[in-house]
């Protein structure tokens, strides 16, 4: 199984590593590892997660409050959004219906 970003959500990666970055020296490595981490359990287990609408599942990340929001399609995961748990729930959900 491969994976991929939306251009979006590679924004939304580099901007939260961005922000950790600034609030401690390390923390922005220590946020993309975890996000990377939690990728590695998606293409593990792609359908193991909670199921956000029809096309669209987010894992949460273990120790940030974000979740990797992403669809299946054939033996590929698009990933759609880095999306803060408490913050503009279902802004993605255009993504996922521009790209189809």
């Amino acid at each position: 199984m491969t994976f991929s970003f939306h251009p979006a959500a590679r924004t939304e990666l580099n901007e939260a590593v961005d922000y950790y970055e600034d609030c401690q020296p390390g923390l922005g490595y220590e946020f993309a590892e975890e996000v990377y981490a939690t990728i590695a359990r998606v293409l593990q287990y792609p359908e193991g997660w909670s199921q956000l609408s029809r096309r669209a599942r987010r894992c949460l990340t273990q120790r940030f409050p974000y979740g990797v929001v992403y669809h299946v399609k054939d033996d590929h995961i698009r990933i759609v959004a880095v999306a803060h748990s408490h913050r503009r729930p279902g802004y993605w959900d255009t993504r996922i219906d521009a790209e189809e």
